[in-house]
């Protein structure tokens, strides 16, 4: 078992490689009520539930990114209205990254903060969306847009739930870990180069590597900047053109997907306005292909595309804002890129 530490609005710890019952355990002492947060299909799989005084309720939304609704969040508030949750109880989010998103968003507005401990069950959860305490739920204008940061009292991850995860959703979480590679620690790209999906997924040594080091550079970043005044921006690398493909697509791509075409293409930009050498940016699509992911995306798309990415968190003012890099682990902004480079970058993922 390893902790980091996270220190943000509240000071929590994430502890890696642990059993989630058995470490939930604490966090329920004093408690009246506990909200259980769960996906539909996850449900079956959340049992053994710790052994606690509260009265625990099991509160089921719909899969991905449909549960991240302003109509699912109205409901699980509703839910708690009515099963009189106060102050003192708890709500623990059991799933993947939408599940937590979605979660935590309850917690910070129930009357005005209640606890709550992030039970991530996917790769991408794990090392991303349950850790820096961004909460949130979609829009029909774009992802992510109404939310808030409200930390977790704790983040418990336990990998043994990656034993069943498939490996569309194993891959699409690498796509958040490498993107830590790319920005911070470079050992995660050497450990990423030229090795299959199915050498990650048979080497639980270096899975958990991989899952501590992104972690490290997760918690890093948000304890030095946690309301995403400028250095966090990092950490939306390759996400811009991400969550506009997201929005296109109708979330039938996964989340992390998504984020390796944004990837490729946020180095294409980098390299077409002369900020990072050929090697690096072939080096992102190299590694995602070796991995399985999808490095393109097809050209008739990109008008819908180019519209969906002026509502990104990082515009200001309509003006378009990339995170890039300039070598691996060094970071840079593009603004307000020439719309001939952003075509030029785009058409070179092209399928």
């Amino acid at each position: 078992m390893k902790n980091i530490s996270v220190s943000a609005d509240r000071i929590y710890t994430v502890a890696i490689d642990v059993n989630w019952q058995e470490v939930l355990g604490p966090f329920l002492s004093n408690r009246g009520q506990v909200a259980v947060i769960v996906s539909e299909a996850m449900r079956d799989r959340v049992v053994d539930f710790p052994i606690t005084d509260a009265d625990v309720h099991y509160f089921t939304i719909p899969d991905s990114e449909a549960g991240k609704s302003f109509a699912t969040y109205q409901k699980v508030l509703d839910w708690l209205g009515a099963a009189g949750f106060t102050r003192n109880d708890l709500v623990v989010a059991v799933g993947g990254g939408a599940v937590t998103d979605l979660s935590g968003f309850v917690a910070s507005t129930w009357l005005r903060g209640i606890d709550w401990v992030a039970v991530p069950t996917t790769l991408a959860a794990m090392v991303d969306a349950a850790i820096g305490g961004k909460t949130g739920i979609n829009s029909e204008y774009g992802k992510n847009l109404i939310g808030s940061f409200y930390s977790p009292v704790s983040v418990l991850v336990d990998l043994s739930w990656l034993t069943t995860l498939s490996d569309r959703d194993f891959a699409a979480g690498l796509a958040e870990v490498l993107k830590c590679g790319f920005i911070s620690d470079a050992e995660i790209v050497e450990l990423l180069q030229d090795i299959k999906l199915a050498d990650v997924r048979g080497n639980q040594a270096l899975t958990l590597d991989l899952i501590t080091r992104s972690i490290a550079v997760k918690a890093r970043v948000v304890s030095g900047d946690f309301k995403e005044s400028f250095d966090r921006e990092i950490l939306n690398y390759g996400h811009t053109l991400g969550h506009a493909i997201e929005l296109h697509s109708k979330y039938q791509l996964r989340h992390g997907e998504c984020v390796s075409i944004g990837l490729v293409f946020a180095a294409n930009l980098a390299n077409q306005c002369g900020h990072l050498s050929e090697q690096v940016t072939e080096l992102h699509c190299t590694i995602l292909s070796n991995l399985g992911l999808p490095t393109s995306y097809e050209r008739r798309h990109w008008p819908e595309l180019r519209a969906n990415m002026t509502i990104d968190k990082k515009s200001r003012s309509g003006t378009l804002r990339f995170v890039a890099i300039s070598e691996v682990g060094k970071t840079l902004r593009i603004e307000a890129p020439n719309e001939s480079d952003l075509l030029a970058a785009y058409e070179r993922l092209c399928s």
